[in-house]
Order: structure tokens, then sequence, then C-alpha cells
């Protein structure tokens, strides 16, 4: 007998072939996948503890954010329409220095939680400081998270003196390697140009030492490009290259200045780059070479950065925007397709994870980690081709059912493992204190 039974419903698989199921079914026991099929007319349904009757709805993996900040949501909306390095040198590092502490992370990390988890997103990859603070509250709310301890060259939440950055990180992954099965610690270098080369390699050699990803900020944007030409003599990519800091578990964040060069050097080493269009359009940051990326066979990963810079965590816009983004920009109707797009939000951002034998596509063997949409809306109606509606037409609030793990997270639009009332009054007297 499985533990639940989804029917009725259409199975977007996002396999290998992008199988789509009509009238399908999904079985569930012991936390993993056990079958996915379309039962006969005539076919009896299996035996489980719970059955779920979609009412003709879609089942499909829980979406894979691969690059957050979650605390940030504290600064939502505090300084917008301003180039990145005015926003980050004159508005968010001073409000982190001031308003960042171990009291404050864990609201504002189970604010991002909820609101990912609400809108379908089953897994988020996020870099930020006082992990330790936020790390438990992260795992309660039932999302999958790989958790980066940031490294910065000047002093940070949690780390006044920057000798400690790297050590600092390496503690953090050694102390929460263990403690869940649904986190996976990591190191998150902010940059190549707020980090030393020193830093860098020897956050490297720990993530290394310690079997965990490396996550990096890098080629965001122009200026940086040109900082490093003119104090390394390379770009951003040929410079951490250099370094010997690319490989298949070292995450390149944005990765929007890219010549020919950088791509070929990304390929050839095996480097998972994550893909944050409206962050960079909004930041004006510039525009990411994704087809490019894809065609390498670069495996690229979809995020929405923080909510300081985007302004939401809601993938389901992102995937909207990557696809039109690169549509307009390259004057191409066909690149970016919807297919291409829901497998950077899922398989393809497990795979730049490193999570994509276990996470990512509904087949057997595979975490339980799933969302149902509910069919009852009119801008999901009449449904011909799942994969375009999942990308130009569905919303966070269209997630009726969310499991992680196999375990329920959200059934009928409620969070069950937030007192989310409470939480956004709690996270409101906290926007007082950061903007009186």
């Amino acid at each position: 007998m499985y533990d639940i039974l989804i029917h009725n419903v259409t199975v977007v698989t996002v396999d290998a072939d992008f199988t789509i199921l009509s009238n399908g079914a999904v079985a569930l026991g012991g936390g993993r996948i056990q079958k996915v099929w379309r039962p006969g007319p005539d076919d009896p349904l299996p035996d489980a503890a719970e059955t779920i009757d979609a009412g003709g709805g879609m089942v499909m993996p829980g979406l894979v954010n691969a690059h957050t900040h979650l605390p940030m949501s504290l600064f939502r909306g505090l300084a917008d329409d301003l180039p990145l390095e005015t926003w980050l040198d004159n508005h968010i590092f001073p409000a982190e220095a001031q308003h960042i502490s171990p009291d404050t992370v864990a609201p504002g990390a189970r604010l991002a939680c909820a609101e990912l988890l609400l809108g379908g997103t089953t897994t988020c990859c996020d870099g930020y400081f006082l992990v330790t603070h936020f790390a438990a509250a992260v795992v309660e709310t039932g999302i999958r998270a790989i958790l980066g301890q940031g490294v910065i060259d000047f002093p940070a939440p949690g780390v006044p003196d920057p000798a400690l950055n790297v050590a600092t990180a390496k503690a953090f992954a050694e102390q929460w390697r263990h403690w869940s099965t649904r986190l996976q610690p990591a190191i998150f270098c902010h940059s190549p140009y707020t980090c030393s080369a020193r830093t860098l390699v020897a956050a490297k050699q720990a993530a290394d030492e310690l079997g965990v990803l490396l996550q990096v900020h890098a080629a965001e944007s122009s200026v940086e490009r040109d900082r490093l030409r003119r104090e390394q003599g390379r770009s951003p990519i040929a410079y951490l290259s250099g370094l010997d800091l690319l490989d298949p578990n070292t995450l390149l964040v944005h990765a929007v200045w890219l010549d020919e060069e950088d791509l070929q050097t990304i390929a050839a080493a095996g480097a998972p780059v994550v893909h944050c269009p409206e962050s960079n359009m909004k930041l004006a940051s510039g525009v990411s070479p994704v087809p490019d990326l894809l065609a390498a066979g670069i495996a690229v990963g979809l995020g929405t950065d923080g909510s300081a810079s985007n302004n939401d965590l809601d993938l389901w816009s992102e995937m909207d925007s990557a696809a039109k983004l690169h549509k307009v920009h390259r004057n191409d109707p066909t690149v970016m397709d919807a297919e291409t797009v829901v497998r950077m939000a899922t398989v393809e951002g497990a795979r730049a994870l490193g999570l994509d034998r276990q996470i990512g596509s509904l087949e057997p063997g595979k975490k339980a980690d799933l969302i149902v949409l509910r069919p009852d809306r009119p801008h999901l109606t009449p449904l011909y081709h799942p994969a375009s509606h999942l990308v130009y037409a569905a919303r966070p609030d269209d997630v009726r059912h969310v499991l992680v793990d196999g375990r329920w997270v959200v059934r009928d639009g409620s969070l069950l493992t937030v007192d989310v009332e409470g939480l956004m009054a709690e996270v409101s007297e906290l926007a007082r204190r950061i903007k009186p």
C-alpha cells in the first residue's frame, strides 16, 4: 500500500523526454516517488493511506530556486531603481551592518521560506551571513535547502574580523552537514571583487575538503568586469579559472558579462550557472547569454536572487521573464522555449546544485518533492500545452498542494509549518526599526 496516491491529474514529469500524462497518477511511499503512470479507464486505483483527487489539475516537480538571500526579505523595497554598486554600497551593506543580527535573520528567513513554499518552490540555494542563527528555522519550514555561509573581505554580520571569514564558513559547514537530510551546508563567496585571491582559494579548499558547494557571484555587472580587467588583467571568469576555482562544485551566480572564451572556460570546467533575469533587469546588470550556455551543455538553473533586488521570490514570474527576455534580446521567438525554461526551474536547477539524482523530475526512486496546481482558474483555461501554461500563465497562488520528502507542507493553499499571519506581524515590527 502506498502512503499517498494523487490521481485525476495531468502529470508533467520533466523527465528526459518531458513526458506528460493526461489523466495520470503518482504514487508516493517512504518519502519517494514509487510509481508514475496513466491508469486505464477500467483499472482500479491501488490502495493508499491517503488518496487525493486532483480534480484535473497538474502535478509537477517542486520548483528549484537556485539563488536566494533568504533573510533579505527584511529589505524588500528598501532601496530600488539604483545601479548595483550604488544599491550595495550606499544602501544594502549599511542596512546589513545596522540591522542584520542573530535576532533578525531567522524571521527574515522564515518569511522567505513561507513565500517560496506557498508558491511551489520546494528547494532553494541560499547564501548569507549568520547562517547558524537561521538554519534550524529554515529546516522547520519544511523546505529543502542548501545554505551557504557568506565570505567577504570586510566586517560582516557575525564576522567582525574578516580574517575569520573562511574559518567561520568552514565551521558552519562542519557543524550542519549531518543535521538534516533536507539541509546541505555550503560556502558562499560574495564576489571576486569583494574577496581576495587568498580568500577565494581558501574558501574553495575548505569547500572541497568538506564536499560542499562553493557559490560565488561572478561577472554580474560591467563594472565588475571592467574592474577585474583593470586590477587583474583578465575577465572575472578567467580570473576565477586562473585560481583553479572552476569545477562542477563551484556555482557561478549571474554570469552576465561573458565573452566566448569565458563561455568555453565554464563549459570545459563543467561549472554550473544560475540565471537571475529579473534581478539583472531591475539592476540593469545586463543579459546573460543563457541560450549559448545551454547550447554548450552547461547546467543553468534559475534563481530569483534576494527579495531586496527582485523584489519577490516568485519563480513563476522568473520563468516568464527568462523566456521573454531572451526572445526579445535575440529577436528570435524560438529561443528559450517553454520546456527549456521549465527544465531550468526544476531538473536543470537540481543539476546545477548537484541534486538531479534526487529531485527535479517525477520519476520512480526520486524524492517526493512535488506540487499540485489548481485546475479551476480562468487564466489556466483551456489547457493545450502544459509547459506553456507553466511558463506564461501560472502564478504562485495557483499552487494548491506542496509535498517535500512525501510530507505535506502546503495543503489547499495553506502553509502547515508556519504561522504566516504571526510571522508577517513580527517582520512588520522589525521593518519599523529598519525604516522608522
